[in-house]
């Protein structure tokens, strides 16, 4: 009984360690974060100063912009000094949002001569004729918009987008997944930054059209604002590699090329391509104040399959980009960061472990305790958690991208949600473990994209629509055993009266369980 006791208590501190240990690399970020803050003067643009243009544009931006040429700036009829922007929308299946896609890339800012748009459209349904008709439509008004279809879905978005270089004219690639709603400003706020030549890719940050349709939206933006404030600027500011999120970004065309272009071998295209651009000695600039509105997963299923896209992707990016990373001449600091980057997704195997782990730890602390062993152990932990709440706070209330007039009323929504955060990335463990397992393993699975049904308001239903999940996953039953085995431990806690774990377990029970419940409830039946 004493070896299995140490047994479990070395598996679940382990697990504690390497989360912990992940939690301060990201709390490092906080810290270039605001330290850039304090650096970078703040610049607001006002209504008076459109058009924009190029030079002012990254001014403008709220960016560094030393060593531009303001001497640059384009004149509003001199349409060839705009550079020639080839706009990809690379979609499969995506009938709900297509037309306001399409829409939104026609309205940019941008004369019509200098940019062209190309649906790359590897949809097997009605998309395809709902497309035709819009490009039909702005033809007819003198758009350079074409459907570029292929007869066979080889390499999935990866494959579209390297199959839609033969066709392109751009000396700029601006990409958008068929859930974005760019501003018309975009390609003015962005191009200006490719002056440096040694800016490779420009990505913006995402905005959330349906924030407040739901509970599992409002989750999603709270994760997202971190990604899209405080880690990606972070790593602007240390100097470490940053990533293009797949969309809302413009690629410079000789980047991609001399990069090797886009591989489909893993599920994250655009990070293994961003890794790779960057050991070219490209640089990736991030624009938080430029913001790109986007639809999130109003639904379960869809919310899990991006997640586990994400998850495998980064995993099997990892594992092929990795001994490359520490072959490099980046210096040692970097290299660590980048590891911490590329093996982010893996945490949640170790969120898994510790969980499964405590359960049985908490009927062997008794011994441990005779033993001479302390539970305030785990305490030293405890800055995991505190670096996790500091760097959330910071990102969805103190950030400019996120602050509210409200103060109070913002401090009381985190206060409220934040916990409901961590149960739920609790509860999607198993799930992303899944994930992350196959893509170290190397076992291949499809592109499965996460289907939007043009949520923008509560008005708005995605019931009774095509694209939604009709299979019930051997991960989901998983999840459902898990909440009841969580809720057993709750109750043996009290039985033994050791509420070590009590709060811990409680939240694994309600994240399971909630994963679980919505998950049914938005099967397709």
């Amino acid at each position: 009984m004493t070896a299995l006791a140490f047994l479990f208590l070395g598996l679940y501190t382990i697990a504690l360690l390497y989360i912990t240990i992940y939690c301060v690399m990201q709390f490092n970020l906080l810290y270039y974060y605001k330290r850039g803050r304090k650096t970078t003067p703040e610049m607001i643009m006002t209504e008076q100063e459109q058009p924009i243009p190029m030079a002012v544009a990254a001014a403008n931006a709220n960016q560094d912009i030393t060593g531009f040429d303001s001497t640059v700036a384009l004149a509003d009829d001199d349409n060839e000094a705009y550079p020639f922007v080839t706009v990809q929308l690379p979609i499969y299946n995506e009938m709900y949002v297509i037309e306001r896609l399409i829409d939104a890339v026609a309205e940019f800012d941008y004369p019509k001569d200098r940019y062209e748009i190309h649906i790359l459209d590897d949809s097997t349904d009605e998309t395809l004729d709902i497309v035709a008709a819009k490009v039909a439509e702005y033809k007819a008004k003198g758009y350079n918009i074409e459907q570029v279809t292929r007869e066979v879905r080889q390499g999935f978005k990866a494959g579209a987008l390297r199959d839609g270089m033969g066709v392109a004219k751009g000396e700029f690639m601006a990409i958008f997944d068929a859930d974005f709603l760019p501003n018309k400003d975009f390609l003015l706020r962005t191009l200006p930054f490719f002056q440096d030549e040694s800016v490779g890719v420009v990505q913006t940050r995402w905005e959330h059209i349906n924030q407040d349709y739901s509970l599992i939206t409002r989750l999603q933006a709270l994760q997202l604002n971190v990604h899209f404030t405080v880690e990606q600027v972070g790593r602007m500011n240390g100097e470490y590699m940053l990533q293009f999120n797949g969309t809302a970004g413009v690629w410079r065309r000789k980047t991609i090329e001399e990069a090797g272009g886009w591989e489909a071998d893993t599920l994250t295209e655009d990070l293994d391509l961003s890794i790779r651009a960057q050991l070219k000695g490209y640089k990736i600039r991030f624009l938080e104040n430029v913001g790109s509105p986007a639809e999130l997963p109003a639904e379960m299923n869809s919310f899990k399959s991006q997640q586990f896209r994400w998850m495998k992707g980064g995993a099997e990016t990892a594992k092929k980009m990795l001994p490359t990373v520490w072959r490099s001449e980046l210096n040692l600091d970097q290299k660590i960061h980048a590891t911490s980057h590329l093996l982010a997704s893996s945490v949640f195997v170790f969120v898994f472990a510790a969980g499964l782990f405590s359960v049985p730890l908490l009927f062997f602390l008794g011994d441990l305790i005779e033993l001479g062993f302390s539970k305030n152990f785990f305490a030293y932990f405890l800055v995991g958690l505190l670096s996790i709440i500091a760097i959330y706070y910071v990102a969805n209330i103190q950030s400019p991208a996120n602050q509210e007039k409200n103060f109070g009323k913002a401090v009381f929504r985190f206060v409220v949600l934040f916990p409901l955060f961590l149960a739920l990335s609790m509860g999607l463990s198993l799930h992303n473990t899944v994930a992350v397992l196959q893509g170290y393993r190397g076992k291949k699975s499809p592109f499965v994209r996460t289907p939007k049904f043009n949520i923008k308001s509560i008005k708005d239903s995605f019931k009774k629509q095509n694209y939604l999940s009709k299979k019930l996953t051997w991960t989901t039953i998983g999840e459902g055993v898990l909440a009841l085995y969580f809720a057993a431990a709750v109750g043996g806690a009290f039985y033994i009266q050791n509420t070590t774990f009590i709060a811990f377990h409680l939240m694994l029970a309600l994240g399971y369980g909630a994963i679980f419940f919505y998950s049914l409830r938005h099967l397709k039946v």
